[in-house]
């Protein structure tokens, strides 16, 4: 999930061209040759380049974890940002210090290992969708140092201090940040979660919910209650229940009932987006400095990966020989409108860490 994470950092950083660039290319200047790895496509500071051999196996190795990549291989706003991928990884991987290295070759390993055990459940094994894909298990293991000694070298920059800081900014705006509660709700709802259309006014979902309430005060069983009346399907089938959950990540009226509620105390109808839910707030807790403090690190050495491609990367490119994509422009010469359906997507996170 690291590296997941790392290259998701990227992914999202280097998504940030506008859209309204169009997939037609304009003509490249004659690229000059290495004599390894084909042509130079990219140059850089400090003698950096980019060689069409390892740029091609670069997005061999996407489209390896996300085939639907295969249909925008050719499409100049993608090759763009996934060169532009591929050098933040060369260029922040080169900046890791020693100690970021060995860290980050544990970890690397880890993924391997991941990744072995993955593919080599399915039919043929790594070797074969290796050899499909027109690549080395070498070249994996590459892609998946490159992709740690990057997110590593950013986290070593990040001091305790600034962790530290981090923190109590976020307490200081929000008490219960870093609450975790365990609770069964069942939820009425107003509106049909798929469609958004609205199944029941706010009165008949109201009216509803006291009626639940008025079953569980007068000794119903919370679990079958849920089940019969709920229409969270996230929980129904479990009673209703949310077990250690971090109460941040659910809206905002329902993380605030969790957060203030008696425990163990059936509630009056909480109103949100949803509808209205009868809730029972089992147990609360809250997670430590030292429970949180690796995240709080990984979130400043984003911050700082976004820092980098959009601040330093454009001025550390020299040369550049992957087709330009133009603005598309409409008919009269109004200005460009927004590129139709179809598009290739942003370069999202080429997952090293196969989905379970």
């Amino acid at each position: 999930m690291a590296l997941a994470s790392a290259v998701l950092v990227v992914a999202l950083a280097t998504g940030c061209t506008k859209k309204e660039e169009a997939a037609a290319p304009t003509p490249a200047p004659a690229p000059a040759q290495s004599a390894t790895g084909g042509n130079v496509l990219v140059t850089y500071k400090d003698g950096g380049k980019v060689t069409q051999g390892e740029f091609d196996t670069f997005l061999n190795i996407n489209k390896f974890f996300y085939p639907q990549y295969a249909q925008f291989a050719s499409d100049p706003s993608f090759q763009q940002e996934m060169m532009n991928q591929y050098v933040t990884f060369k260029v922040l991987s080169s900046r890791a210090d020693e100690k970021s290295k060995a860290e980050a070759d544990k970890k690397a390993k880890e993924q391997m290992d991941q990744i072995n055990l993955y593919f080599g459940s399915q039919e043929g094994g790594l070797e074969k969708k290796l050899k499909d894909a027109s690549l080395t298990t070498a070249d994996v293991e590459q892609f998946v140092k490159n992709s740690m000694y990057s997110i590593f070298s950013m986290e070593s920059k990040v001091t305790d201090q600034q962790i530290k800081d981090n923190y109590d900014k976020k307490i200081a705006q929000d008490a219960h940040v870093y609450d975790i509660a365990t609770v069964s709700h069942i939820l009425i709802g107003t509106s049909d979660p798929a469609t958004g259309k609205e199944t029941r006014s706010k009165e008949d979902a109201l009216k509803r919910a006291k009626e639940v309430q008025d079953k569980l005060n007068n000794g119903g069983d919370f679990v079958a209650l849920a089940k019969e009346y709920s229409e969270d399907p996230g929980s129904k089938d479990t009673g209703g229940k949310y077990e250690n959950v971090e109460i941040s990540q659910w809206e905002p009226s329902f993380a605030k009932a969790a957060a203030e509620l008696p425990l163990n105390k059936v509630s009056d109808p909480v109103e949100t987006a949803f509808g209205y839910h009868i809730m029972f707030v089992h147990a609360r807790s809250s997670k430590s400095f030292n429970d949180v403090k690796d995240g709080i690190k990984a979130e400043l050495a984003e911050a700082q990966l976004y820092d980098f491609v959009e601040k330093e990367l454009p001025g550390m490119i020299q040369t550049n020989n992957l087709p330009k994509p133009q603005p598309q422009q409409p008919a009269g010469g109004a200005p460009a409108s927004p590129a139709p359906a179809g598009e290739a997507p942003k370069a999202d996170a080429p997952a090293a860490t196969p989905a379970k």
